[in-house]
């Protein structure tokens, strides 16, 4: 795996390794021995990738499956923001390797190809009492989609000759990942990243259903806040979601989630 000449710029480093049980898990190791980032760290398979709420991540190869070990920001608040920036980046990624207008955004963490999973980002902070630091996973469905999920799934290579490897699609990634957090300037430039997600973002202004913990809502996308919520225009009035499952779709998927 190589790096764009961006990233490389920045001085971000890359550590490619065999089948691993996750890259995020390899991550946590890497910080707790006194590794810091800004370094990537990808794997050819994974054993037992993660999804958000410790969901299986099922991991056929040929995938992408990376995770980045940042710590470019003072303050554990804003971490969260880190998963909109990564969104954004995936996206800025693929358009400019496929050069298609068919991939958008599901709120909080999903990349969506013509409606269908294509991948998800897992965010994780550690050492948030001494210096923050963020593990940013990222897993995306380039050579084959996971078979038998309750939800639709795409893979790239549905694209055909023009769909790329893991390795092309990482080498822009990584570049697209360090521009993004250039413009997000360690939370500064938050409202930037937030106008960018929101211009690809799945369903705005639609009428969805957010999954939360004991309750399902039925609004109308709103927005996201300046914190990354959801904002759910309900008919009892509007809501602001730090976290849940959004579902799209005929009600019989409701329990569908990603």
């Amino acid at each position: 795996m190589q790096l764009g000449s961006l990233a490389r710029a920045r001085g971000v480093r890359v550590l490619h390794l065999g089948e691993i049980d996750s890259t995020n898990e390899e991550a946590r190791r890497l910080i707790e021995s006194g590794k810091r980032g800004p370094l990537w760290i990808v794997a050819s398979a994974q054993k037992n990738g993660r999804g958000r709420l410790g969901r299986e991540w099922i991991s056929p190869a040929g995938n992408l499956y990376t995770s980045f070990v940042y710590s470019g920001f003072s303050e554990a608040r804003v971490a969260p923001e880190l998963g909109f920036v990564a969104g954004v980046a995936a996206i800025r990624a693929l358009r400019a390797v496929i050069g298609r207008d068919a991939f958008k955004l599901k709120w909080p963490n999903d990349l969506l190809f013509d409606g269908a999973k294509l991948g998800g980002i897992l965010l994780e902070c550690v050492n948030a009492s001494t210096l923050p630091t963020a593990i940013i996973g990222v897993g995306v469905n380039v050579a084959r989609a996971p078979e038998g999920l309750p939800y639709p799934a795409r893979a790239l290579s549905e694209l055909g000759a023009i769909a790329p490897t893991a390795e092309v699609l990482f080498l822009h990634f990584s570049d697209a990942l360090a521009d993004t957090l250039d413009l997000w300037k360690g939370g500064e430039g938050f409202a930037a990243i937030r106008t960018e997600w929101l211009a690809s973002a799945s369903a705005l202004g639609e009428d969805i259903r957010v999954a939360l913990s004991s309750e399902t809502l039925e609004g109308r996308f709103e927005t996201i806040d300046a914190t990354g919520r959801l904002v759910l225009e309900t008919a009892s009035g509007r809501r602001a979601i730090e976290a849940g499952d959004v579902l799209l779709g005929p009600r019989k998927t409701e329990g569908a989630r990603a």
